[in-house]
């Protein structure tokens, strides 16, 4: 079910954003928190603190003989040195987390074990007790404690201040006044409350946004695909996918659909092209063949044995053909023999009539098989379009090996010149059974130079006719 519910991008984003922000919004939530009780907790302490001191002031000017009292409404607390309370605000009625649980002065040398319950945020408190102070004199350092105080029925928790004060003639005295922590309390609650609130909804609103954008943003996606998928079904190859007006990755990658499906769609028209003209190339002879041999069948002294034997050898030449453009096709690689072009190209000329040959060492790397193949053709179409005489010259230009293969016939039009390259493509003057092949020398000679990494090209000879060049990378 997870599979299902996360199988799109669209969900995938989605859920991503959203545990992104929602951990954002978490980290960022506790540090408010954090941050506001600390800074709240901070103010109570402050006043405590001032509380504390004034208190501390208060009793530091009272007369030695004149009883201690606290005038304020916070929780507070008069102890001395030995811990026994000696005043407290009238209006305390419990307390805890100062230095006793007393709320009435009582007559005591010092406090019993059950009611210290001191929790002391700074622990060189008694260091700072100990200190040697002037009458009036009040320490500078402040200790802080949390706890509780019931005032007139009211139970709350406080922030305690701790300070020592000497006054004259009662020794050095400890004064815990108390701040609530009611507005920290509340402000944190409060806090959370809108933040328990507020994430939820931020989230879901994040959710539907990214869900919204990508959903707008992945549409022209599944336009490609809703297009793609109607073109494999009806195999119409001539169709193409919209391209969004955004120029952004989207756009970009229909525009490479768009470009594939045009490549795919020549590739398949060649190949059915291909197809046609084989059949239409191997019915020839065939038919021919299987004529004279049904002749032959019945009147045995008609049997034309030169033709059949004609008709046998040129599909064993097409077929041949055929099965190199097959390979050359499915991408075969050309190999990386190292071998000398010069040499080949005299291995090739080698017995042909009316063949001039100047050809020096020139070093490629490929196949010599095919390389070879290419000669091959070109010296035959030369040599059918020729009135006398054939050139073949191999030299080195620059990095190239270039061959030349030049005749004195009437040469190529210019308007044939890349044509005469196609397969099955013959010019009139070569379409008869005798005088022309099957259209597909020149066609397997250019792409055998082009997967060696060269080219093949026809222009004009300096005697008039065709000048055939065919270069090759030399070897490193």
């Amino acid at each position: 079910m997870s599979r299902r519910l996360f199988g799109s991008v669209r969900s995938r984003a989605t859920l991503a954003a959203t545990l992104v922000v929602a951990v954002a919004l978490v980290a960022a939530g506790a540090a408010v928190l954090l941050s506001l009780r600390s800074n709240l907790v901070g103010q109570a302490g402050t006043e405590a603190e001032h509380t504390a001191r004034a208190v501390a002031t208060d009793i530091a000017l009272q007369r030695p003989d004149e009883p201690l009292s606290v005038d304020t409404d916070e929780p507070v607390q008069v102890l001395d040195e030995n811990g026994g309370l000696l005043a407290a605000s009238e209006e305390l009625e419990r307390i805890s987390g100062t230095g006793t649980q007393a709320v009435r002065p009582q007559p005591r040398t010092s406090p019993g074990p059950a009611e210290r319950g001191e929790d002391s945020d700074d622990d060189t408190d008694d260091d700072a007790a100990g200190e040697s102070l002037e009458p009036g004199e009040i320490i500078e350092h402040t200790s802080f404690t949390n706890g509780t105080a019931t005032l007139d029925g009211e139970t709350d928790d406080y922030r305690f201040a701790k300070v020592h004060v000497e006054v004259e003639g009662r020794g050095q005295l400890t004064v815990y006044a108390g701040a609530p922590l009611s507005a920290e309390q509340s402000a944190v609650r409060t806090a959370l409350t809108v933040l328990l609130i507020g994430f939820p909804l931020l989230l879901g609103v994040v959710a539907g946004v990214t869900w919204l954008v990508t959903r707008r943003a992945l549409r022209p996606v599944e336009g490609i695909r809703t297009e793609m998928a109607a073109i494999t079904a009806s195999e119409d190859l001539a169709r193409r996918v919209p391209v969004p007006d955004t120029h952004d990755e989207v756009a970009r990658l229909a525009l490479t659909t768009n470009e594939t499906l045009a490549a795919l769609q020549t590739s398949v028209e060649r190949q059915r092209r291909f197809v046609a003209d084989a059949s239409h190339e191997l019915r020839s002879p065939i038919a021919s063949l299987r004529t004279q041999l049904e002749v032959g069948t019945a009147h045995p002294e008609l049997l034309d044995l030169d033709g059949a034997v004609q008709d046998t050898v040129r599909l064993q030449d097409l077929a041949s053909d055929l099965l190199l453009l097959a390979r050359l096709d499915a991408g075969e690689r050309p190999g990386d023999t190292r071998f000398d072009l010069g040499a080949l190209a005299r291995e090739q000329t080698e017995g042909r009539a009316g063949v001039t040959v100047d050809a020096e060492a020139v070093a490629v790397a490929g196949s010599p098989a095919q390389v070879g193949r290419v000669l091959t053709n070109l010296l035959d179409n030369a040599g059918r379009h020729a009135r006398s005489a054939v050139t073949v010259t191999v030299q080195r230009q620059g990095e190239w090996a270039v061959v030349a293969v030049a005749d004195d016939g009437d040469g190529v039009a210019e308007a044939d010149r890349e044509r005469i390259f196609e397969r099955f493509v013959r010019l009139d003057e070569a379409r008869s059974r005798d005088d022309g092949g099957a259209g597909l020398g020149l066609a397997i000679a250019r792409d055998v130079a082009v997967r060696h990494g060269g080219t093949l090209t026809v222009g004009r000879a300096p005697a008039g006719g065709a000048l055939f060049e065919l270069r090759l990378p030399q070897a490193r």
